[in-house]
C-alpha cells in the first residue's frame, strides 16, 4: 500500500565556512561514527588544497565536480511477466546529487596513498575536469541505460 503523503526533505544547515548547503550534505556523507568535526576538517583541508592548486573559489570547483559526476539517466529493474528488465529512467535532481557525492567519496577512498584530504581534493579536481573514477562510474551508468533503451516503454 503506498504512503498517504511524502515527508518533506530536510536540508542540513549551511556549513560555517563557505555557507553552502550542498557542502554541508557532503560533510554529513563523509562523517563516520558521528565525528562531524573530523569530517568537517577533512573537507576544509581538501578545499584548501583545491584553492591552492587552482587559485579559484573551491566551492565553484566542488559544485562543478558534483554537476559533472551526477548521472542524468540510470536503470531500474522492473518485473514484467516473470522476466526482470533493466528499464532506463531519468534521475531525480536530489538523487543525482546524492549519487554524485556517494561516487566521489567512494572514488576518493579507493585512490592510492596520501592523506584522505589530498585524495578527496584530487578526485574533486578530476571530476570538475570530467576525469576520474566518479566520472567513469557515471559513464558506465549512462552506457547501461543506453544499452537497455529498448525497454524504455516499461517505464512506471
Amino acid at each position: 500500500m503506498p504512503r498517504r503523503y511524502r515527508p518533506e526533505k530536510r536540508m542540513p544547515a549551511a556549513d560555517a565556512k563557505y555557507n553552502s548547503e550542498v557542502l554541508a550534505r557532503f560533510i554529513n556523507k563523509i562523517m563516520e561514527r558521528g565525528k562531524k568535526s573530523t569530517a568537517t576538517g577533512l573537507v576544509y583541508d581538501a578545499m584548501a588544497i583545491i584553492a591552492e592548486r587552482t587559485g579559484k573559489d573551491p566551492v565553484d570547483t566542488f559544485d562543478q565536480a558534483i554537476r559533472n559526476a551526477g548521472p542524468m539517466i540510470e536503470v531500474k529493474p522492473r518485473r514484467v511477466g516473470g522476466a526482470t528488465y533493466q528499464v532506463p529512467v531519468e534521475v531525480d535532481p536530489v538523487r543525482r546529487v546524492s549519487l554524485a557525492m556517494r561516487w566521489l567519496l567512494a572514488a576518493a577512498k579507493t585512490r592510492p596513498g596520501k592523506t584522505f584530504s589530498a585524495r578527496l581534493a584530487d578526485e574533486l579536481l578530476d571530476a570538475s575536469r570530467n576525469q576520474g573514477n566518479a566520472i567513469k562510474r557515471r559513464e558506465d551508468t549512462h552506457k547501461m541505460a543506453e544499452a537497455n533503451k529498448a525497454f524504455a516503454h516499461y517505464r512506471w
